[in-house]
């Protein structure tokens, strides 16, 4: 079901929202509906301390890993070859 949201903007915003809008030959509320939506998809989905405990507990790991200054060297080499080997 959908739902009525009231925004009150001053009028400059308004100007610059309904300008924006019509550039992208868009409605006002199609406009904001994208721009709610695409803010919506920047926000964190899981909560950010759950997300830094996993984070913390990785680092804990032991992981094996080569010599940076080899990887360095191979990564280097790399841009000089056209093709991937």
């Amino acid at each position: 079901m959908a739902k009525r949201l009231q925004v009150i903007l001053e009028d400059p915003e308004y100007r610059d929202i309904k300008r924006a809008a019509r550039s992208r030959r868009m409605t006002m509320a199609g406009w904001v509906r994208q721009a709610l939506n695409e803010a919506q998809r920047r926000e964190p989905v899981a909560d950010i301390g759950k997300k830094l405990a996993v984070i913390r507990s990785a680092a804990h790991m032991g992981y094996p890993t080569g010599d940076i200054g080899q990887m360095l060297a191979e990564i280097e080499q790399g841009y000089g070859s056209s093709a991937p080997s």
